[in-house]
């Protein structure tokens, strides 16, 4: 069996680097070879580079190098330069994770090779699509991440599914039920593995914080960072929060340049005393500053689930989650943009309140186990 797996984006990498663990090991038995594509998407040492070698990734046999641009225009690119190497490498199964741009474009180029007439594709071999992280759906058709899912999950052969709302999601869809594979969250393998590591980390220390004193905020979701309302709207929430806890804020390359020109016209700056906004952070330092924090405040979907299996109370930002299951099991609120609610839920958590969550069924770090097992098998039927 051979697979091409294809990331684009930080949170890729962190769901991809136990699975290619697992065909490495497999390798070694002359079970399965793969073929890792890195798109470009996110190529900046801190969104990137640092992943690949804190996770030990191997180097991409290929690197598109797309970088960034509109999410017509990055898709487009990521297909055009895929093709010839999907072509050139024959896998049996192209695999993607997430719902990224770089996911769909993977989906979308894998699917028409397999139809095309022209493109010299054995008819011999089937080429099967695997979509990690399958069946999440948030119902907001304005978010781009939504588009991808449900486009990649309804072209995908093998639908890798979180949580029990995903498979509802896909049977809801129409989805045969045979392509669907309830595995459990491989992001809790990365965590899992990496638990010495993040346990040894000094960021406390170099940020000069003390466990349990402090709040962590991440910021990046285009209808929060990109309207200039409603980030100043957030930031006047943040203003009231951090007089009461101090907040660390790694800030999403997205987020930087709204920031700076929401400051330069922003009074309230000069209120910001104990809001600490640092660089973006590698996945160990960023695990240990969240796994020691009092509350995380995000509108991040990965954050939600790894907030979930530390127990770390999370308040998220946004009107809705595509991972319910963080919410009915996890330490998740979902908070939107109330102001009222975010501030009644600080409160709580700051006077010990706050809900006590529970780890999901297969939320265990064997997932990457799981799928390969899988793919082995439909492979070889």
């Amino acid at each position: 069996m051979k697979l091409l797996i294809i990331v684009g984006a930080r949170p890729n990498f962190i769901k991809v680097a136990p699975l290619i663990a697992e065909l490495n090991r497999l390798n070694k038995l002359n079970k399965a070879a793969y073929c890792l594509v890195h798109t470009g998407q996110h190529y900046d040492y801190e969104m990137s580079q640092v992943f690949f070698q804190e996770l030990k990734i191997p180097k991409p046999d290929y690197n598109l190098g797309i970088g960034s641009g509109s999410h017509s225009w990055q898709t487009a690119k990521i297909m055009e330069k895929l093709e010839p190497i999907i072509l050139k490498e024959r896998p049996d199964v192209v695999v993607v994770v997430g719902d990224v741009n770089s996911t769909l474009a993977g989906a979308l180029v894998a699917a028409k090779l397999r139809c095309s007439q022209t493109s010299n594709y054995p008819t011999n071999q089937l080429l099967s699509i695997a979509h990690i992280e399958a069946g999440l759906r948030s119902f907001d058709m304005r978010m781009p991440e939504e588009i991808n899912r449900l486009l990649t999950d309804h072209i995908s052969d093998c639908l890798f599914v979180t949580e029990p709302a995903g498979v509802k999601n896909l049977l809801n869809e129409g989805i045969n039920k045979e392509k669907i594979y309830l595995v459990g969250d491989i992001m809790i393998n990365t965590l899992v593995k990496s638990k010495t590591k993040i346990q040894k980390s000094k960021i406390l220390k170099k940020l000069n914080l003390a466990p349990k004193q402090y709040a962590v905020l991440t910021l990046h979701r285009p209808a929060n960072v990109d309207n200039p309302e409603n980030l100043k709207y957030l930031f006047d929430i943040f203003t009231e929060i951090q007089k009461k806890i101090k907040i660390v804020f790694p800030v999403h390359p997205r987020t930087k340049s709204q920031l700076s020109k929401m400051f330069k016209q922003a009074k309230q700056v000069n209120n910001l005393n104990n809001l600490q906004l640092v660089e973006p952070l590698g996945y160990i330092d960023f695990l240990a500053l969240v796994s020691q924090s009092k509350f995380v405040l995000t509108d991040s979907g990965g954050v939600q689930e790894e907030t979930t299996f530390l127990k770390i109370p999370c308040l998220t930002l946004r009107e809705n989650t595509e991972r319910p299951i963080t919410i009915e099991k996890g330490t998740n609120v979902l908070c939107g943009k109330d102001r009222k609610k975010i501030l009644k839920e600080v409160n709580k958590i700051l006077n010990g309140r706050e809900e006590k969550g529970q780890i999901p069924k297969l939320w265990d770090g064997k997932t990457a186990e799981r799928i390969i097992k899988i793919l082995c098998q439909t492979v070889k039927d």
